[in-house]
């Protein structure tokens, strides 16, 4: 696990590691980017770079964090890659189930196996399910996210590289809109954004504008409108585990 930059979250925690990419967001994939570093950098871990990998000691570490955290699952990998088998999901949300006092963010590209499996799993209310959505292509992502048993649902548009008009957010709780970074990042139009954000607006959905991306996001910011939207789910098992 490490301390997170990510500003929606507070740290990642990785059981797997790896990935291939399967849509157009993938194209600039920082996890592969960071995977390939790690690997030159000779960390075991990442030794065979971005391809697939388990790790089962991995499962024990969130027994060790004595306050609640805000957790990213699987920021270097998806954990509902066809090639991980159901099995070892099962041990992750069993850990996850375990761990009541933190949240976990679990964020899929393979909403078809999500849908899948959803049944096999428990879903407590510290977890949160979520797909990617970059623009309308996979929209379909979000129909199958709305069918599972997920306690709250939530939505990553980012990197947004297309409008998503006329979004369907029934049942769904938060959505996060970013722009792509890195050495290359597609342009993302402020009327895609401006239109998500009145979309959840209308919902009453929770809104969180992440950054506007490009070669430096720290310059571009993460203003919208003025102001900062860091707008989060309810966090009702929290309120379970203190009661």
């Amino acid at each position: 696990m490490a301390q997170s930059s990510i500003e929606w979250t507070e740290m990642t925690w990785n059981p797997t590691t790896g990935c291939n990419k399967i849509s157009a967001g993938c194209k600039h994939c920082y996890a592969e980017v960071m995977a390939n570093r790690l690997q030159a950098m000779g960390i075991d871990k990442y030794k065979d770079g971005f391809k697939l990998r388990i790790h089962d000691d991995a499962l024990l570490i969130p027994y060790s964090w004595k306050h609640p955290k805000i957790v990213f699952v699987n920021s270097m990998s998806d954990l509902f890659h066809k090639d991980v088998p159901l099995e070892f999901i099962k041990k992750v949300f069993t850990v996850m189930n375990e761990n009541p006092q933190h949240t976990f963010q679990v964020l899929t590209k393979r909403s078809d196996v999500l849908l899948k499996y959803h049944k096999e799993l428990k879903w407590t209310h510290n977890i949160w399910m979520g797909v990617s959505v970059e623009d309308d292509r996979v929209k379909h992502r979000i129909d199958d996210l709305r069918k599972t048993n997920a306690r709250t649902k939530f939505l990553s548009c980012e990197p947004l590289i297309g409008p998503l008009n006329k979004l369907n957010l029934k049942k769904i709780d938060w959505v996060i809109v970013g722009g792509e970074s890195g050495r290359k990042p597609r342009p993302m139009d402020v009327d895609w954004v401006l239109d998500i954000q009145q979309q959840c607006e209308k919902a009453k959905v929770a809104f969180f504008f992440k950054q506007w991306g490009g070669t430096n996001k720290k310059k571009t910011g993460r203003l919208l409108n003025g102001r900062t939207y860091d707008e989060m789910p309810v966090m009702e098992h929290l309120e379970e585990v203190i009661h």
